[in-house]
This record gives structure tokens, C-alpha cells and sequence, in this order.
């Protein structure tokens, strides 16, 4: 990717390596405790609410062509059962790994006279910007890929009845509605409609057709 342009360091996703030094072996451990940005996690599904506080441990190691970021990010997400549509709270523990070079290396760690020269380089990499880098992005892609697709409230949620629409968890007696063919369905609803003399007679009408018939 292109470098970072103007990061600033008040913003707490930024992080600044000074201190760390560009001597390869250098290590410095730093946590952090972060409000989430908007839209942290799946949009629609499951994620961290904005402002909702984020815990980084990093670990940031000096390397020939930069600086070797490894970390750790716990939070609460939240979103909705897919099963039964209640809402659910999960603990997200998303671990990463990132690579911020020095705009003036390549990836063997060799000065270079301009950021890009390489023509394999800039496409995917991440660069420090005057010692500065910004945590967000590598963040957010480890975050979704530590959130389910499809959350659920519990691993054996039963779900909804699909005749309507209880939540099978509180009622584990409930039984499945009978199912009517439609074909049956104008025959049964004019049978419910009919007087008991009504069935009476076209019971009495059925046994002299049958007596009929005998003789």
C-alpha cells in the first residue's frame, strides 16, 4: 500500500516506535487500552460496539526492514443469535502479527533511493510514517477474522418453532403445529363450519346409500 500519509500521534491506535530504536533485536512491550472504532468487526452481524474499550498488548521488535508488530486485542463483542434472534455478548480474544517497513528499505532490509522502487513492494505492505504506525487496520482485520460468521446465543440453541415464531429454549415442550395439505385445507375449514344436525344428516344419508347398495 501506499504510505501513510500524516498520521497523528494523538490518535490512540497510533503508536510511536522511537523509543524501540532501528537496531535489529530491540524489543519493547507496550498495553494500551483503546475506545473501538466504528465498525469494528462484521457490519450487520457481530462486532465491538464504538467506544466499547479494547485491550492491546503489543510486542514490537526491531527487524533489518522494520518493525515486527505482535499483539493481542480482547474485548466484548455483540450481536444477535442467528438461531432465535436474541441478543448475545461474546468474549473476543483476536491475535495478529504485522510488519511495518521503513519507507526507505526494501524487504531484505537494503536502503533504497525511493519508497516503491521495488515493483513487488508497496502493494500489501505497511510503512512507519516518521517512526509512527497506525494500528487500526492490521486490528480490524484480525477482529474479523476472530468473530463468527453465523453467532450463536449457545452452541445447542434449538432456534424458533417455524409455525410461530416461539423460542424453543423457553418452552422445551412445545410441539410442532400440524401441518395442513392446502388441497384439505377449504374441505376441513367447512367441516368445522357445519352444525352437528348438519353432520347428522349427511351421516344418515351415507347409511341409506349404504343400504342400497347391500340390497
Amino acid at each position: 500500500m501506499a504510505l501513510n500519509a500524516r498520521l497523528d500521534h494523538r490518535n490512540p491506535l497510533v503508536f510511536d516506535t522511537h523509543e524501540l530504536g532501528r537496531r535489529p533485536g530491540a524489543l519493547q512491550r507496550l498495553t494500551r487500552t483503546v475506545d473501538a472504532p466504528q465498525d469494528l468487526g462484521i457490519k450487520g452481524v457481530i462486532g465491538v460496539p464504538e467506544g466499547a474499550p479494547v485491550e492491546l498488548e503489543l510486542r514490537l521488535e526491531s527487524v533489518m526492514e522494520g518493525v515486527l508488530v505482535t499483539g493481542t486485542a480482547r474485548a466484548t463483542a455483540e450481536g444477535e443469535c442467528v438461531r432465535c434472534l436474541e441478543p448475545l455478548e461474546q468474549q473476543l480474544e483476536a491475535d495478529f502479527q504485522e510488519m511495518f517497513s521503513y519507507p526507505d528499505a526494501d524487504d531484505r532490509g537494503r536502503v533504497i533511493a525511493e519508497p516503491g522502487d521495488d515493483a513487488e513492494d508497496d502493494e500489501d505492505r505497511l510503512f512507519l510514517e516518521d517512526g509512527l504506525f497506525d494500528l487500526e487496520p492490521v486490528l480490524r482485520d484480525a477482529v474479523v477474522l476472530a468473530l463468527p460468521m453465523q453467532p450463536v446465543c449457545q452452541e445447542d440453541c434449538p432456534g424458533l418453532c417455524a409455525e410461530c415464531g416461539a423460542r424453543l429454549a423457553d418452552d422445551p415442550d412445545h410441539h410442532h403445529h400440524d401441518a395442513v395439505d392446502i388441497r384439505w385445507a377449504a374441505l376441513q375449514g367447512l367441516a368445522d363450519t357445519m352444525s352437528d344436525g348438519e353432520k347428522d344428516e349427511m351421516s344418515g344419508a351415507e347409511a341409506g346409500v349404504d343400504e342400497k347398495q347391500e340390497k
